[in-house]
């Protein structure tokens, strides 16, 4: 008996420990054994009360949570325009550039105006001012500024003390157009003294009202945006909302405390109003969010007075009763706080239970939302993957069932749909005189971009590859039952090349491949769309090619090659001469384009060409791997679809370094060959030395030698050789007393040719030369 009452009595100290049982148990005798009237007024004064303060605390920690995404959003905006004030682009050469004979750079400052305008969803219009000789305004088109007036609101921006700030000159304001926008400006370049421009950044008020609409948990409520002078910047809504907005800025500009949250009475609605600061570059900025809590207290007024009129009959209390239904009403509640991680029973009774399951129902609902926001970042790169998976078999021994559960998982819809490919092909680069190595992934990027906006008017289900070599893909699902899919189809490819070619100044291929119906056929379509590039015209113009609807007979032409023309070709090269290589290659391919070749056939032409040029090279004696250093020639040659590029690639890439090889290796052979003839010279002038006798001591011919010698010596064979001898007669005429007769045979003439050409060399005879420098010694 004793052991029964110690365990009763454990038993229910230890349930008198949980802080749910003790409120529900108190709460049921409460309603049970109070009279009506103190019960109504308890649950007035306390559970109101309660109820907006737990309603405020909740108001304040979203508003704090919302309010941090907002401020991340101009802190990105902040960095994205200061990352585009440092571009090298915007330079002091922009100061004195002729905007209009420099229209490429001029159409490039526009391009990346328009890629800035959308870097950002908060970006409504983006500006350039530059301070040039000329002062000019991309907005993002080119215009130049006239007026003084608006001239000098411009320039205002540029006696700011700030490089980057928020708070615009009045002057500026009031001479533009700028007058009721939030505006981020940022002098150009980054950092300097002496700005000569600035970009200006105006905000999209609709995009920025709905991230503040954010603030405010109900449709009825106010979200202000204040400026550092308490001064309205937006609100909404705005209509009936005069009057609560205006005891709110009062209420804010008079209160000193540092409680962020407070309530305000307006025509009978209770609102409870939260603020913070975004603390922006150059100012200060006050958010408030006012949410209605009256429809929420208002049900708990009505039942604690009919409470109170109910409970004036009822005075019945029963302590059991109440012990009983509490422990009944606390056994679900503590074996649901223990599933959710109470391990122990001094845990759980340390906190309150549906705190701690609310707690964990919040952490799993953060977690699923955190878990839901990277799957969707990640789904098209997901797709891409198992796309990519798709096409290189790595997914062969998948059945179709289990291909099409992976494809769902992905958030495709696969069930009674098919699949087509386009395949984009950007051409005109070369044209275009961009660099490549710096714009092929950027223009391919845009392109992707461009794709990616404009396919959903068309279809739902896509998803774009972007291949980042000038090409991209455009994967399709499309339902069985759509009957117009080449109508739309037609128009997608239409408007993406109008696009391209809008805003890239590009032409592009746009590849239809045919449809399939099951999973492991998409493969084919990717290998289906490689084979029908080779259709496409080979000139830089936009086409549409739908290979379902091609006849291979009768679009590939027989192929008629050029083989005189490569001939030409090749002994250019063999000779050297660049300029007439070119020439041919460019006749080359105008007739093989003249023959209606399409670009399958050009390819596998250039590929020969290109064979017969390297056979030259190896047949001279010089290994292409090292001319080339180690580089894959066919394999870049493949990947080039523009005649001109190709044209240049041949000439530059291939013909160039072996010409200039041959002709450094010439010339140190014929140089060592002059060296020695000179040598011989000097050694055997006094004999019968002709050009051609030297020729034939080296091997080589009489023309090659003369040309040598005056290219090396800057002299022909001739003049040298008398020269040579010429030095020697006046040393013996000055030294030696022979006869003139003899030291004409001593140096290798006649006496007579001698006494004629020494006079030519000299201008005096030999006997008036030994004279005249004999008196002058």
């Amino acid at each position: 008996m004793q052991n029964l009452l110690t365990r009763s009595k454990e038993w229910m100290i230890h349930r008198w420990n949980s802080r749910f049982f003790r409120k529900s148990f108190l709460l049921i005798l409460f309603i049970t054994s109070i009279p009506g009237i103190i019960s109504g007024i308890g649950i007035y004064l306390f559970g109101l009360h309660s109820t907006e303060t737990e309603l405020r605390k909740m108001h304040v920690e979203e508003l704090d949570e919302r309010a941090e995404n907002i401020n991340e959003q101009f802190n990105y905006l902040e960095e994205s325009l200061s990352y585009w004030a440092f571009e090298p682009t915007f330079n002091t050469k922009l100061i004195n550039m002729d905007y209009v004979r420099q229209f490429q750079k001029t159409r490039d400052l526009k391009q990346k105006m328009i890629i800035l305008q959308g870097s950002h969803p908060l970006i409504e219009h983006v500006e350039l001012f530059v301070d040039g000789e000329d002062p000019v305004v991309f907005s993002p088109y080119l215009y130049y500024l006239r007026n003084q007036e608006e001239y000098q609101s411009y320039s205002s921006l540029l006696d700011g003390p700030q490089n980057v700030t928020w708070e615009q000159p009045e002057e500026f304001r009031e001479g533009t157009n700028f007058k009721n926008n939030i505006v981020l400006s940022h002098q150009i370049p980054g950092v300097s003294n002496n700005p000569f421009g600035a970009i200006v950044v105006t905000i999209d008020q609709n995009s920025l009202a709905q991230l503040l609409e954010t603030l405010t948990p109900y449709s009825d409520g106010l979200t202000v945006l204040l400026n550092q002078s308490n001064e309205v910047m937006l609100s909404t809504p705005a209509e009936n909302q005069s009057e609560l907005m205006t005891r709110i800025t009062n209420h804010l500009a008079g209160s000193e405390t540092e409680d962020q949250s407070f309530q305000i009475d307006v025509d009978d609605v209770t609102y409870s109003v939260s603020y913070g600061e975004f603390d922006r570059i150059g100012s200060t900025w006050t958010y408030v969010s006012a949410a209605p809590i009256s429809a929420i207290t208002s049900p708990i007024v009505t039942i604690s007075k009919v409470i109170l009129i109910a409970s004036l009959s009822l005075l019945f209390v029963a302590f059991g009763m109440t012990w009983f239904a509490s422990n009944r009403l606390y056994q679900p509640v503590r074996r649901l706080a223990l599933s959710f991680g109470a391990n122990d029973r001094n845990e759980l009774n340390a906190s309150d239970e549906f705190e701690q399951i609310s707690k964990h129902f919040r952490d799993l609902t953060d977690e699923r939302k955190r878990l839901e926001k990277r799957l969707t970042a990640q789904l098209p790169q997901l797709r891409q993957n198992f796309l990519v998976q798709l096409t290189k078999g790595f997914l062969f021994d998948y059945s179709e069932g289990s291909l099409q559960k992976r494809m769902e998982s992905y958030r495709w819809k696969v069930e009674d749909h098919s699949f087509i490919l386009l395949d984009l092909q950007l051409t005109g680069m070369y044209d275009s005189k961009s660099n490549k190595e710096d714009d092929d992934s950027l223009v391919t990027f845009a392109m992707a971009n461009m794709a990616d906006d404009i396919t959903p008017k068309y279809f739902n289900q896509y998803t774009i590859l972007n291949y980042y070599d000038l090409s991209a893909g455009v994967f399709l699902v499309v339902p069985n039952q759509l009957t117009d899919e080449k109508l739309q189809i037609n128009q997608l490819a239409e408007e993406l090349s109008e696009a391209v070619s809008n805003v890239l100044q590009l032409s592009v291929t746009i590849t239809v491949s045919s449809k399939v119906e099951k999973i492991k056929q998409i493969n084919l379509l990717f290998e289906e769309i490689g084979r029908g590039k080779r259709y496409r015209e080979f000139e830089n113009q936009n086409q549409i090619i739908h290979l379902n609807e091609l006849n291979e007979d009768n679009n590939m032409q027989k192929l008629i090659y050029p083989f005189e023309l490569e001939k030409e070709i090749i002994q250019c090269v063999r000779r050297g001469r660049t300029n007439e290589a070119e020439s041919s290659i460019r006749h080359f391919f105008n007739q093989l384009i003249q023959n209606g070749a399409k670009e399958g056939n050009v390819q596998a032409s250039t590929l020969q060409l290109y064979s017969s040029i390297q056979h030259e090279i190896l047949h001279s004696g010089i290994d292409p791997t090292e001319l080339f250093n180690g580089r894959n020639m066919f394999e870049e040659l493949a990947q080039i679809r523009e005649r001109e590029w190709i044209v240049r690639w041949l000439v530059d890439q291939v013909i160039k370094p072996y010409v200039d090889i041959i002709e450094s290796n010439v010339n140190m052979e014929m140089k060592r060959l002059v060296d020695e003839i000179v040598a011989y010279i000097h050694e055997h002038y006094m004999e019968d030395i002709s050009l051609e006798s030297c020729a034939d001591k080296i091997g080589t011919t009489a023309y090659s030698l003369s040309k040598a010698f005056k290219r090396i010596l800057g002299t022909n064979f001739i003049d040298y050789l008398t020269e040579v001898r010429m030095d020697h007669a006046k040393e013996l005429l000055l030294q030696t007393n022979w006869k003139i007769s003899d030291i004409a045979e001593s140096v290798g003439y006649r006496h007579s040719y001698f006494n004629r050409i020494f006079k030519k060399q000299v201008g005096l005879p030999p006997s008036q030369f030994r004279k005249m420098n004999a008196n002058s010694s």
